[in-house]
Formats: structure tokens, sequence, C-alpha cells
């Protein structure tokens, strides 16, 4: 298996979907109650619940199960589901893995094979969103340096728990859905990449994480 470049790394997907496609599996929609909430110290105990029962399901097909997202953030606002990352040998072969998921309370919400073969599957107790890549996944690698910054960062920690209430704020009170809330966040999110791979060498600083004064816009 070869090993992501730098390039591979810092850059973003961000194409649209092939036309016609959509990523939602047989109806499930994006959340409209976006809600951000104070930090739960219950967090990292419901990750470990969540991880065995995958790991424990799928045996040696899961290749590795990681916390990432706000709630594996300590001390960090989130909305009150838990993120994990499945990587397995291969994300396309989903009779390998989702029937037996399943089986365990989780349901496929979101299938993209246009970007990085991703497959999402929910659980809602706990409340779940389950990633899924296949080995050697440059989305999966971002997920693991932008917890890993937040982490030991709480300036940006901190400026970001300020986008996301912003965001969940203002998508409740236009009626909008988890994607809209997404996208208003991105651009501190993106900010916060860029400095985090800047300080690992995988890219120069760019537009608002050098402190340009126009950072949103005016």
């Amino acid at each position: 298996m070869g090993v992501l470049s730098a390039r591979e790394i810092v850059t973003f997907e961000d194409a649209p979907p092939p036309p016609g496609a959509s990523p939602w599996v047989a109806g499930p929609e994006p959340f409209t109650d976006v809600q951000v909430v104070a930090p739960d110290p219950s967090w990292p105990e419901r990750y470990q619940t969540l991880a065995e029962v995958i790991t424990e399901a799928l045996g040696a097909f899961a290749l590795a199960v990681e916390h990432v997202g706000s709630t594996s953030v300590p001390g960090l606002a989130a909305k009150p589901v838990i993120d994990i990352d499945l990587t397995v040998v291969d994300s396309r072969d989903e009779q390998a893995y989702v029937p037996t998921l399943e089986r365990h309370g989780f349901a496929l919400v979101i299938r993209e094979p246009w970007w990085y073969e991703h497959r999402c599957l929910r659980r809602h107790d706990p409340a779940c969103n389950l990633h899924v890549f296949s080995p050697e996944c440059a989305e999966a690698e971002r997920h693991r340096i932008f917890r890993d910054w937040l982490r030991s960062h709480p300036e940006d920690r901190s400026l970001y728990a300020v986008a996301k209430t912003s965001a969940a704020d203002l998508t409740r009170a236009t009626g909008g859905h988890a994607m809209d809330y997404n996208a208003r966040k991105e651009p501190v999110v993106r900010e916060i990449y860029s400095r985090a791979f800047h300080a690992l060498g995988l890219a120069p600083l760019t537009g608002a994480a050098r402190g340009d004064p126009d950072r949103n816009g005016g």
C-alpha cells in the first residue's frame, strides 16, 4: 500500500456529485435541527462503546476505528453525535460490512463512489455517524490532523467553537439543514487546516491563516 503524498493530503476534493447522482440512500436526508451543545465528558465513553461494537462485529475486516470530529476534542462544543472513521479492506465491498453493522443498529444512509468511495452509516443509541473509507484515504488523514491540531491548540479550538455555534444558530433561524451548517463553518475549518498543514510542513500558509484582514470578505 502506498503512502499518501503531501499534495493528496492538502488537496480537498470539492467537486459536486455527477449529474443526476445523489449521495442519499433510499430516503434519508440531512438533519434539520442542528444543535451545538456544551462539551460532554461522556462522549469518549460513548465512542468506546461504539468502537467495541464495531470491532467485535467486523473482526479483521475493520483495519482501524478512530474517534474523530468535535466530540473527539476535549472541551469543544459539538453536535451530540459521535463521529467515527472506520477503515475497512475495501469500502466498496458493502456486503462485507453493511449487513453485519445493520444487525448492530447501524443503517447505511450515504454512498459516495465519487468522493473517496465514502459510505456513512448512522446509529441512534448512542447517536453516531460512522464514516467508512478504504486504506490510505486523504480525507481520513485530514480528519486525524484536524482532531490532533484542535486538541493541542486552544486558540483554534475556541475559534472553531464560535464558528460552529454561529453556523448552527443561523441554520436553525433560516430553516436550513446540516449541509448548510457545514457550509457556513467551512471557511474557518479551511483556515485552521491551513495552519495545521503549514506546521506539519505540508503546505504554505494561505489566505486567512496568514492573518489577512478580509478573511470574511469584508
